[in-house]
């Protein structure tokens, strides 16, 4: 009997989470992002330029999306079951994760608070890992830590967002703000996750409604996270910027690695002169820059923006969300979200990706 109850046990315990057994780190050194201590896309140069040490990703923040408002809830249904599942949509992420990352997709960004699911604005629907006091709500860590246990399998990185405009206006004060930054960096901290980097809020120039997610504030959040610490180690750390907008001083002294976005750049010169004008900014200091937006495309072009970015020595992050007026119906962001590779859009953007990082 004590032999069948050993064995159960044994049994039970191997399908628990390994937060002891985190295999994949992200770290910098210099502008450089490394896996595991070895730099990515190691020895690895295109046309002429050099890839290794860049980090290319895609925005994919809706892989623990729900809607916690019943008016609004029902617009996101699945076509074939005719109601909105949020563990449905993130065991389809899951599943797609093997395949972005054999195209050489080495990171995504994910956020707590989700982004418009329609791909620009915000209509009342309520996605926040957050309750209105800044607590984590169990179900969205659920979600959460079955994505980064898969991405720590797979050797993936991931952005993680924790506010988004529109979003952040549920939680209460500062007070809850500040919360809500401890609760979900100490239990990133506790699991033991290593292949985290943190976006505090995404584009802080955008209508936030608590002044310490705003630009002039926003590096205090920057510096929380960098003081937290378990077992000596801490989370790197940054935020981002509406497309095109030059980062400030406060933020570039501060953080990890700078974040740029890309939208509505439509000439590839201009995501150039970003990249050169950001490493003149006071108190720049030689960090990775890195682009985790951009909806700007022509991927078969001889000049784009992904390719801008790589000749700037950048990395890049592709942002697709649905345009039904130009035929595209399966953008990432866009919910119900389908997370396979499956549009002329997304196909172009993996294709040159796989060319650019030599995936095999």
């Amino acid at each position: 009997m004590k032999s069948i109850l050993l064995l159960s046990l044994l049994c039970f315990v191997s399908f628990l989470p390994l937060a002891s057994a985190q295999k994949t780190r992200v770290s910098i050194t210099g502008n450089q992002f490394k896996i595991n201590n070895e730099l990515t896309y190691r020895g690895r140069e295109w046309q002429g330029h050099k890839i290794e040490g860049l980090l290319f990703n895609s925005r994919m923040v809706q892989g623990i999306f729900d809607d916690l408002n019943p008016a609004t809830r029902d617009q996101f249904q699945y076509a074939d079951t005719k109601k909105w599942d949020p563990e449905r949509n993130t065991r389809e992420f899951i599943a797609a994760m093997p395949l972005w990352k054999s195209q050489g997709l080495l990171a995504f960004t994910l956020n707590l608070q989700g982004g418009s699911p329609l791909g620009y604005g915000n209509k009342g629907w309520i996605n926040s890992a957050f309750d209105p006091q800044g607590n984590l709500r169990p179900d969205y860590l659920q979600r959460l830590e079955m994505i980064l246990n898969k991405a720590n399998e797979l050797g993936m990185v991931v952005i993680l967002g924790y506010f988004y405009f529109g979003q952040d206006e549920h939680l209460q004060d500062e007070a809850a703000v500040i919360r809500a930054v401890d609760n979900i960096t100490n239990w990133l901290l506790r699991k033991k996750y290593r292949n985290i980097l943190v976006e505090i809020n995404n584009e802080c120039n955008i209508n936030y409604n608590h002044p310490i997610l705003q630009p002039e504030r926003v590096h205090e959040l920057i510096e929380r996270v960098q003081n937290t610490r378990k077992r000596g180690y801490r989370l790197l750390v940054s935020t981002s910027y509406g497309g095109g907008t030059l980062p400030k001083s406060n933020v570039v002294k501060v953080a990890d690695f700078v974040l740029l976005h890309g939208n509505g750049v439509s000439d590839p010169a201009k995501i150039s002169k970003l990249v050169a004008d950001t490493k003149n900014v006071a108190g720049y200091n030689n960090t990775p820059i890195l682009f985790n937006e951009d909806d700007h495309f022509n991927f078969e072009a001889e000049s784009n923006n992904f390719v801008a970015a790589i000749r700037a020595y950048a990395s890049w992050g592709y942002f697709d969300y649905r345009m039904k007026d130009e035929g595209f119906e399966a953008g990432y962001q866009s919910v119900p979200v389908d997370w396979g590779i499956n549009s002329e859009r997304k196909r172009a953007f993996f294709k040159l990706l796989k060319e650019v990082t030599g995936a095999k």
